[in-house]
């Protein structure tokens, strides 16, 4: 049974954060907000949370395309190729609605090593940025996908919990979410490619 936990973005709970952090140390998945669409997450380090967020998707987790949310850009060297050009454009757009295709580097985690590129996101969503900082590592994350193809994706938390129950440890409830996911941009060629898009302003790139 999921728990669904209240969390306000202006000012998010120490104490409702560490309970967030605690159930992803332990390997748990989490359904949280972001500046999008809500996400399912966990650690990056548990290879058993990642294999069971890979079974809910569908797909093999070596192949899977899910994206790292990470909390700011100094840490990102460690599983990024990264560029001045690149770096740039990153510093430009984020934290904001966007995921960037980067070159992966060689620290990835071992289940990633296969990768060549990953995607990254950092979110202007307090509540999602808090939870990282306190990890202290970044979340590999993937869209709450809906079965309705006019919605898309489910805005309301408690319509999510009420679905997820069974299948993610804690949902945490943000407020309403957007229906709207977030720009994906391939920056492992000359020049940025639009990919997706979705939320956020394309006349930065």
């Amino acid at each position: 049974m999921a728990e669904l936990l209240r969390v306000y973005e202006e000012n998010p709970s120490p104490k409702a954060i560490k309970k967030i952090v605690e159930v992803l140390k332990n390997g748990g998945l989490v359904i949280y907000p972001t500046d999008t669409v809500y996400g399912l997450g966990c650690d990056i380090n548990n290879t058993a949370a990642l294999e069971k967020i890979a079974k809910i998707k569908g797909v093999k987790l070596e192949k899977s395309n899910f994206s790292f949310i990470v909390e700011d850009l100094s840490n990102l060297s460690e599983y990024t190729q990264l560029n001045n050009q690149n770096f740039k454009i990153l510093k430009r757009s984020l934290p904001g609605p966007y995921t960037f295709i980067l070159p992966g580097s060689n620290n990835l985690p071992s289940v990633f090593k296969k990768k060549k590129t990953v995607g990254i996101r950092v979110p202007d969503n307090g509540i999602a940025k808090a939870i990282v900082q306190e990890l202290g590592n970044p979340i590999v994350s993937t869209s709450i996908k809906d079965d309705d193809e006019v919605l898309e994706y489910t805005t309301d938390p408690e319509l999510i919990a009420e679905k997820w129950n069974k299948l993610v440890d804690l949902v945490v409830d943000g407020g309403y979410g957007d229906n709207v996911a977030s720009t994906v941009i391939d920056l492992t060629g000359e020049d940025p490619v639009v990919v997706r898009e979705g939320k956020g302003d394309l006349s930065i790139f």
